[in-house]
């Protein structure tokens, strides 16, 4: 894809699943990345394996619930590899849970970190894509903000939160050269899903669920998300903003 060589990339959440094959994909197209995450050895590992291509990565610890954490990650960032071109908003967290028997805690959690977090990461970002004219947003969604999921109530509200956020901005910073779409994953094979498959107590019985859910058979693989991630952030989408896109192996259709 067009324009991604030399450009500098965030993506949170960079040190598994979704964030490292999408943080080694535009390493392959030779932006430099910034790999943040809260798990700084996992965020080194990725950055290591990119390096050794010969491309140009940075782990880069975070906790995204923490303004003054992301003023200071995109600081180093900055200092580190150059100004922000591509920011991409992939850390999530879940559980399986009924919303009657949640608890105002996990309310939060789930809150801070896929809301908060992507508003926390948004407010540091923008002035410098704004100061340049040109900057290139993709947020990480997920289907749920779609069409709901029984047991991720909280999850879905904060997703559809993003959406809706993301059509905001984009509508405020079109005429400004910036773009903002979202990428809305199904369930897919992370460590996340893994987890919240755990935490509904029938693993096995929930994939079977999920698998005949979708058309095509099967459970997203992390490598099913880089491809239309990278398309967004890429000068060939310099004319979209505002959209969401499924990567779901036809899990929602609507159109």
């Amino acid at each position: 894809m067009r324009g991604l060589k030399g450009k500098v990339v965030i993506v949170t959440g960079g040190g598994g699943g979704i964030g490292s094959a999408t943080c080694q994909r535009f390493g392959e197209a030779g932006a430099k990345v910034a790999v943040l995450d809260i798990a700084l050895g996992a965020a080194e590992i990725t950055a290591k394996a990119i390096a050794a291509t010969g491309a140009t990565a940075q782990a880069f610890v975070c906790d995204i619930t923490s303004y003054e954490a992301v003023q200071k990650a995109v600081a180093a960032v900055e200092s580190a590899l150059g100004p922000v071109d591509i920011l991409v908003n992939n850390a999530g967290w879940d559980v399986f849970r009924l919303f009657k028997d949640s608890t105002p805690a996990e309310w939060n959690k789930l809150i801070a970190i896929n809301l908060i977090g992507a508003l926390n990461m948004h407010h540091v970002v923008l002035p410098g894509m704004l100061a340049r004219r040109a900057g290139r947003i993709v947020n990480i969604a997920s289907d749920a903000a779609k069409v709901g999921s029984s047991g991720e109530a909280v999850y879905a509200a904060c997703k559809g939160g993003l959406v809706s956020f993301s059509k905001t901005l984009a509508r405020e910073h079109a005429r400004h050269g910036i773009t903002v779409n979202v990428v809305a994953p199904g369930a897919t094979n992370t460590n996340l899903f893994a987890e919240y498959k755990r935490g509904a107590g029938n693993p096995e019985k929930l994939d079977e669920a999920f698998r005949r859910a979708v058309p095509m058979g099967r459970i997203g693989e992390p490598e099913d998300l880089p491809g239309a991630i990278l398309f967004f952030a890429s000068d060939d989408a310099g004319f979209i903003t505002g959209q969401v896109l499924s990567v779901s192996g036809g899990l929602t259709m609507s159109g």
